[in-house]
């Protein structure tokens, strides 16, 4: 089994593309996860010719690209079947433009959200009731971009998602019936922030479709477990080290992607160089597993 890798969204290092390319050099990263503020626009709205000169400008630092953040997907599922159709499955055939120039290993899709979140205990059979017609967008949209040689990724969000429980995820999955054409992003601190508290049980049940793993910190205040403040990973109240060596020892992530904590600022926490010592601390992980 290869050493784990890590990477982190690309504004994370720099707004400026290229000083964020630099900044994973520096930082010894050599994945390169894309998502915005590259020439100030999302990836999927990239021209060919940009889309060319990002790879242009990762091929010159000796950077790969393992993952295209797209946000297609994310909307309301009441905003219907034609919204989606026009304005996300729609720009698939870009994405894979893009995608072709970039030559990521993965393109990501996200879980969409529902206005009736709070209202139902179980977004899948809501989405089969009343809007089977997302199902069959994203399963196309799978079939279009494994058609065009890419992985497929969903990931979970933390507002709203159709994902808030591992049964919901599990359940989108089969009926996708994609089979390895798509698997799972697993954001622990949005599924968390969702409602699903992230334990060594939680992972059993998603790994059999996670291939992608984000981490970020996040702490809650005494005797809670709803996320309050962001932190480091270090510091974080979910058990960041038990999960995270699992992942690591079980080798279903082959790049581990840092992500900014979501939670207000707390006034006493030292926020210096947070992202420097949360790749210090997954780095320390990895050598512990002993990769």
């Amino acid at each position: 089994m290869s050493r784990t890798s890590i990477t982190m969204l690309n504004t994370m290092a720099d707004r400026d593309l290229g000083k964020a390319l630099d900044q994973h050099v520096a930082w010894g990263l050599s994945h390169l996860d894309l998502k915005n503020g590259i020439f100030d626009k999302s990836v999927t709205d990239l021209t060919d010719q940009e889309a060319g000169r990002v790879a242009e400008m990762a091929a010159d630092r000796n950077l790969s690209i393992y993952c295209v953040s797209t946000t297609l997907f994310d909307e309301n599922v009441e905003m219907g079947e034609e919204v989606f159709r026009n304005q996300h499955l729609g720009t698939i055939d870009r994405t894979i433009a893009v995608a072709r120039e970039l030559k990521p290993d993965l393109v990501r899709l996200l879980a969409a959200k529902t206005d009736h979140r709070e209202a139902t205990s179980n977004a899948i059979l809501y989405l089969r009731s009343e809007h089977p017609w997302l199902i069959e967008q994203y399963r196309t949209a799978v079939e279009m971009l494994a058609a065009a040689g890419f992985g497929v990724t969903i990931e979970n969000e933390c507002h709203d998602c159709i994902w808030s429980t591992p049964e919901e995820i599990l359940s989108l999955f089969d009926l996708l019936d994609c089979g390895d054409a798509v698997n799972l992003t697993w954001d622990v601190q949005n599924l968390w922030q969702m409602g699903t508290f992230p334990s060594l049980e939680v992972y059993g049940q998603l790994k059999p479709h996670l291939a992608y793993y984000h981490v970020k910190g996040g702490m809650t205040e005494r005797g809670a477990t709803e996320l309050k403040w962001r932190s480091g990973l270090e510091d974080a109240a979910w058990p960041v080290r038990e999960i995270t060596s699992q992942v690591i020892a079980d080798g279903v992530s082959p790049v581990i992607c840092l992500n900014g904590s979501h939670g207000e600022r707390k006034a006493d926490y030292d926020y210096t160089d947070v992202t420097e010592r949360d790749l210090a601390y997954v780095r320390q992980l990895i050598d512990e597993v002993g990769q």
